[in-house]
């Protein structure tokens, strides 16, 4: 049973005529007849009353009609939704990142995606960068943004942003400020720390040790958005990402002060399945992070 039979079937009862029908679909009249006798012997039944003047339906062919509008109806709508989907009128984006990120990055994108697709659903997973890859390769996600380059061979990968980690303190903070602090003056100082394990963590641990200056964590915080109201209200000081902090340093709300011996920049990585077919939705915002990355020469 093929649906151009089921087509030109509905079209005859629809126009009452085979010839009528047959300019309707822009066939000959004798291809119409054939579709609809070759839809009778499928059918194992007659579909019209052929004694009569225009074409009238037997029994079967009224149980048919029914069925034939249905199964049309739903062809047109199947191609609708693909076109709405080629065209970013519909379709999801689901995208995997971490705590900061989720936060402090990708709202930018999404209000810059949901401009040019305001109808497209956008899903934010929130995971740890190192549980992230499995995410990708479970297809649980689209992509992900990561704080570490995957080395996993099934994912690509491309840097979308750098980012510094940098010393905060409440404005009121004596050693705000200041041009820059030694490691050594910063052994008698409180600490709040991030309770997730990262590289920049290490980071920080292994040039306070390098230095044989103790680092003093005398709290260990979910968030990062809890991190900085604690220093805020001077309870310690912290080492976070830049971009995670950039707005209450432009408001003066936070301070921060350079570290002598301590730099550490890290990027974010975009990564995606090796040879995945994106749908338009998510080739689309792919497109729109890989653009973000060339403007912030990631």
């Amino acid at each position: 049973m093929e649906l151009a039979q089921l087509e030109f079937f509905l079209r005859v009862v629809e126009e009452g005529s085979f010839s009528k029908a047959a300019d309707r679909v822009f066939r000959t009249q004798p291809a119409v007849s054939i579709a609809v006798r070759r839809l009778e012997e499928e059918i194992g039944a007659p579909l019209f009353d052929r004694a009569q003047k225009t074409p009238a339906l037997t029994d079967a062919g009224r149980v048919l009609y029914d069925y034939a509008r249905r199964i049309l109806v739903l062809r047109d709508q199947a191609r609708e939704a693909v076109v709405e989907l080629r065209e970013l009128r519909a379709g999801r984006v689901r995208i995997g990142a971490n705590e900061s990120t989720s936060l402090y990055l990708l709202p930018e994108l999404i209000l810059a995606y949901r401009a040019q697709h305001p109808e497209v659903k956008v899903e934010i997973f929130r995971q740890t960068s190192e549980r992230l890859p499995r995410e990708i390769l479970d297809r649980n996600v689209d992509f992900a943004l990561l704080a570490f380059e995957p080395t996993d061979r099934d994912l690509m990968s491309f840097p979308v942003l750098k980012d510094e980690l940098v010393l905060i303190m409440s404005p009121g903070h004596p050693l705000a400020g200041r041009e820059s602090v030694a490691i050594k003056e910063l052994g008698g100082e409180p600490f709040l720390a991030h309770n997730v394990k990262s590289a920049s963590r290490v980071k920080v641990i292994d040039t306070f040790t390098r230095h044989h200056t103790p680092l003093n964590i005398t709290l260990e915080l979910a968030t990062i958005e809890t991190i900085k109201r604690f220093v805020q209200k001077q309870i310690g000081l912290a080492f976070v990402p830049r971009m995670c902090v950039s707005e209450e340093l432009e408001r003066g709300t936070l301070s921060t002060v350079p570290v002598r011996g301590l730099t550490y920049t890290r990027t974010l990585w975009g990564a995606h399945r090796r040879g995945a077919t994106h749908s338009h939705a998510a080739a689309a915002f792919l497109k729109l992070l890989r653009q973000h990355a060339k403007t912030h020469h990631a």
